[in-house]
């Protein structure tokens, strides 16, 4: 609309009031909003396999050794120095080799080697490709996490999730494209750049998800405002807003803005359902561990993911408070805590979205940072280790029942089939169908991309994907 903002506000109302009712609606109702430019984003590409992302996030640094990773010399030379050098972020602390006190056994058709603290993910091995040979570049919380997450230790960058949102766009207007589901206890370390959308638009951030009986705040209108009147408010919003924008054409923060708005306004009533788990079954609800105490809590945020993709949420990110996996003491102790508290929610949504007919389009990864050093820090706990570390994806264009690379015969350093953070960046937006080298974003001067391949290295991993030709 094109008529001046210095209309009368009588006159104002007269001419719009009756469409208010109709413009709102739209709003609320929102049809699926087509992907982003793409091809003009990032060049001819081919047709997606996957189109959602599931990142199952753990901060700290899982200890590949005690979970996948098994090393059966560490039993046999327990206690002894290490035969050689090793990178020790905490020197003072840093002991002898410290075996794992837990048994590994084969699962699955695959026969897949995992810890026995893995019960539930054992269950699913044959649906996961396991990758026990990856490498990042920082040995420090906080720039291992913004390098596994934006592609640089530098802060202010776009995470990865925006970089897919940006070249995918959204697939259900009433929802937000990119969901954080926060953990009750408190933020991760590094908080909120984790799912920062840095100098991509605002519509790419992440959109944290609280726990408890209010997900977004602010969401509900008041109580004492009936819906139609809410109906007139959004719909006379709205006019008032594309009038200014058509005052101000080409403000990317200000289109953002308005696009924010538009979300919230269709979240009132899309979220509510969502989020809205009484509808579950049974049997899914047992499947999650969602009524046992231990499990409830990750439960029901891996549940809601699943929710969240099946309604067209392109990128979904769960989170643990602080960084629970970063065991510099009691490391045993804490690792049984964990697994009992992630490991049954975990192998559930890669069950329940097979069961569903949604696991080919969706990735589900699960890592953390890097991993941890052979060696014992003080009495039971092991140090950072930046050199090797584990992880597994499931679902889209990832090869079910593989297990790639290997660390050397300690578990500190990735020696065979090696892959970095990078590698795994490029390969993960590869899996959705884009080109890492070509997905890229202006910024001061050049036209900068997640994984900076020229500098990085950075490499589709094709031994990683479904119908890999060399096998």
């Amino acid at each position: 609309m094109n008529t001046p903002f210095a209309t009368n506000r009588r006159a104002f109302l007269g001419q719009y009031a009756g469409s208010i009712g109709g413009l709102a609606l739209a709003h609320l109702l929102g049809q699926e909003r087509g992907r982003a430019r793409a091809g003009e984003i990032a060049g001819p590409r081919p047709r997606p396999r996957a189109k959602s992302v599931i990142c199952l996030f753990q901060h700290g640094g899982p200890s590949q050794m005690d979970l996948f990773d098994p090393k059966p010399i560490l039993s046999r030379y327990h206690g002894k120095p290490y035969p050689g050098k090793l990178e020790i972020h905490f020197d003072k602390a840093a002991g002898n080799l410290l075996e794992s006190p837990f048994r590994f056994r084969p699962h699955g058709q695959s026969g897949t080697v995992l810890s026995e603290l893995l019960p539930h993910t054992a269950g699913i091995v044959d649906e996961l490709t396991l990758v026990r040979s990856m490498t990042t570049d920082s040995v420090d919380h906080e720039s291992a996490l913004r390098l596994i997450h934006t592609g640089k230790v530098l802060a202010g960058r776009p995470t990865w999730g925006s970089w897919v949102v940006y070249a995918l766009g959204a697939e259900n207007r009433n929802l937000p494209a990119y969901v954080v589901l926060g953990d009750p206890g408190g933020l991760p370390v590094d908080g909120v750049r984790n799912w920062s959308s840095g100098w991509l638009p605002a519509t790419c951030q992440g959109t944290p998800f609280r726990s408890g009986d209010a997900p977004v705040l602010h969401l509900k209108p008041p109580a004492d405002v009936t819906p139609s009147a809410r109906a007139g408010q959004l719909g006379f919003l709205d006019e008032l807003n594309r009038i200014h924008l058509d005052r101000h054409p080409g403000q990317r923060e200000l289109e953002a803005r308005i696009a924010n708005f538009e979300v919230a306004a269709a979240m009132q009533t899309a979220v509510p359902e969502a989020l809205d788990l009484s509808s579950e079954s049974p049997a899914t609800r047992q499947m999650y561990g969602l009524d046992d105490p231990a499990t409830h809590e990750y439960a029901t945020r891996c549940l809601l993911a699943r929710r969240l993709v099946e309604r067209g949420v392109r990128f979904v990110q769960i989170f643990l408070s602080g960084q629970p996996w970063d065991t510099h003491d009691k490391n045993a102790q804490t690792l049984r805590s964990l697994c009992a508290r992630t490991d049954r929610p975990s192998a559930a949504l890669v069950m329940d979205l097979r069961q569903r007919g949604l696991l080919d389009e969706t990735i589900v990864l699960w890592t953390g940072e890097f991993g941890r050093l052979p060696v014992s820090q003080g009495k039971d706990g092991r140090d950072h280790n930046r050199h090797g570390f584990s992880l597994w994806l499931a679902g889209g264009r990832f090869r079910a029942g593989y297990t790639h690379g290997a660390t050397d015969e300690f578990g500190y350093k990735s020696i065979d089939k090696v892959v970095s953070v990078y590698d795994l960046q490029a390969t993960l937006l590869h899996a959705l169908g884009l080109d890492h080298r070509k997905l890229s974003y202006p910024h001061e001067g050049r036209l900068d991309t997640l994984t900076d391949a020229a500098v990085s290295g950075a490499k589709v991993v094709p031994e990683l994907l479904a119908h890999y030709a060399g096998r």
